[in-house]
């Protein structure tokens, strides 16, 4: 039989997708061989929370554009009926040295070792499985390993993410030369990754078998630690080996508000979940229309932009935060903000004077476990800086800082940034409803906002709430739409005032996965249909 000819995908929008089905286990994620590892681990005896850590190791070798070792994760964990969360970001290095930023004498740079913070990514490994794991370390890691050790095939989503960061650190290389590193990694030879081309990277099965043997010893204390090191001084980075000798993931309780029946759970700053939360709190003081109605998206678009104008100057470093979370999800607030939104879109500003690449999972299994958990080394591959000889990707998270002197986030030593990825959960009484995210910046608390009125207000189903038209609010009055919006909408949207642009690239209204349990503890799976999106079911 002659072999077929034929070229890689193009990017597609929306297509339906079915609901998923599962009893026993399910995993739902960004990329269909994530998805399988995970579910590998529970057919092996292994529970939610490590399918979890599994298919989030999975990820960083097969969508290593959009998340890595060297990043950060959230997680929310359900488990013994009870809800917790660990926040694995990591702070700046001690030896950041803010002069020359905050008196504005040099910009803070985007890309390169000075724009990272400490690797949180391995210790919420290391801590999610020796807190609430069945198997070992090495057992739920390793097939991770073995797709990083034999390769993979770049899919056309994941191979969109290599060619972006191939030009970009072509003219970033110059100002940051150890971004050569990423080349060497990536894009070996100078060529310019294609997809159905395969990746492999033995220096990240390497990290990946070093952190699993040691519980991440090597990492933080032994030799991945000091190559990082020695790697951060050669190329006058901050970050240090007492840096990651001290970092330790904090355990914390999600916060959450009512939402018409519902508890919507988010992590505590410094993430911006609290976002979509102030958001829904204000939307349960007006009056919503039906789930297609100009009306209902102009009020929400309100709420978000209203939201964003206060936790632009609150959120950071709980340790730092001046404005208490309580004050900001009470009902006295949301009625007050909720007064402000009018016929007309409005230019929101702060009510407080106070002196954003990433993959999402959701994983389940027959014990009644289930995890929502969110990982990034931020603007797709991070900072650019890549660790020779063990495949590791640096983040930028250090971008999400302040440069005005006095802002509550605002560039330090030794403190967490602002932080956009966030993990979300819905209960309902004292039972588990599931684990939802959608990642991609600042759409991720809109994201959120939209599939939970989509599924609580207007009763859509997880997989149609995924599938439906986003709109995205960017600043001021513009927002983009997908041009799966219908014209009528964008037509009422503008006669509001609302700046309206259709924006083509998929990529800008997120990637969601939903799994909900029923009460005859069915699992019903959604995935996103914007990306490579899959869900496994037992």
């Amino acid at each position: 039989m002659k072999e077929l000819n034929f070229k890689a995908g193009t990017f597609h929008y929306p297509s339906r997708r079915e609901l998923v089905y599962g009893r026993k286990g399910m995993v739902a994620t960004s990329h269909p061989l994530a998805a399988q590892v995970g579910l590998d681990i529970l057919k092996k005896g292994g529970n939610a929370i490590d399918a979890a850590v599994a298919t989030a190791a999975a990820l960083t070798v097969v969508e290593p554009g959009s998340n890595g070792i060297g990043g950060d994760s959230f997680s929310i964990i359900w488990k013994d009926n009870k809800l917790t969360g660990l926040n694995a970001s990591g702070p700046s290095p001690q030896k950041l040295d803010v002069t020359n930023y905050l008196n504005k004498s040099q910009p803070f740079p985007t890309y390169g070792l000075k724009s990272t913070t400490v690797p949180g990514v391995p210790a919420g490994w290391v801590e999610l499985n020796r807190k609430h794991g069945k198997l070992s370390l090495e057992e739920v890691l390793e097939p991770a390993a073995k797709l990083a050790e034999e390769g993979v095939v770049l899919t056309d989503v994941v191979a969109q993410s290599f060619i972006r960061s191939f030009r970009r650190f072509s003219k970033e290389k110059a100002a940051h030369p150890e971004l050569e590193s990423w080349f060497d990694v990536f894009a070996p030879g100078g060529k310019e990754p294609e997809a159905m081309s395969v990746w492999s990277s033995k220096g990240h099965a390497r990290t990946l078998r070093l952190i699993a043997k040691t519980s991440g010893k090597a990492f933080y204390e032994g030799e991945i630690a000091e190559a990082i090191d020695s790697f951060s001084k050669v190329f006058d980075g901050f970050l240090r080996i007492e840096d990651l000798q001290v970092y330790k993931p904090e355990w914390v309780d999600p916060i959450y508000v009512d939402y018409k029946g519902y508890k919507i759970w988010e992590m505590p700053p410094n993430g911006q979940g609290i976002v979509a939360l102030m958001a829904l709190n204000i939307l349960k003081q007006v009056e919503l229309k039906g789930k297609d109605d100009p009306e209902t998206i102009h009020k929400q678009i309100e709420a978000i932009k209203l939201a964003f104008a206060d936790a632009n100057v609150t959120i950071a470093d709980s340790r730092f935060m001046r404005e208490q979370v309580e004050r900001l999800l009470s009902d006295d607030y949301a009625m007050k903000r909720s007064a402000l939104i009018s016929d007309e879109a409005l230019i929101a500003e702060s009510s407080i004077k106070d002196q954003s690449g990433t993959v999402y999972l959701a994983t389940a299994d027959d014990e009644g476990n289930m995890v929502s958990y969110i990982q990034s080394n931020y603007m797709g591959f991070g900072s650019g800086a890549v660790i020779p000889g063990y495949g590791l990707s640096l983040n930028n998270r250090a971008v999400g800082f302040s440069l005005e002197k006095g802002h509550v986030n605002q560039l330090a030593p030794n403190k967490r940034p602002f932080n956009t990825i966030i993990p979300g959960f819905i209960t309902k009484g004292s039972d588990a409803v599931g684990p939802f995210g959608l990642m991609g910046g600042i759409m991720q608390p809109q994201g959120h906002l939209q599939v939970v009125q989509s599924m609580i207000d207007f009763h859509i189903n997880p997989q149609d709430a995924l599938d439906k038209p986003r709109w995205q609010w960017i600043e001021g009055k513009k927002v983009i739409v997908e041009p799966t919006m219908p014209l009528s909408i964008i037509s009422e949207l503008k006669s509001k005032g609302h700046k309206i642009e259709v924006e083509l690239e998929k990529g800008q209204f997120g990637r969601g996965q939903i799994i909900v349990k029923t009460k005859n503890n069915i699992l019903t799976g959604a995935t996103e249909p914007r990306t490579d999106g899959s869900v496994a079911a037992w």
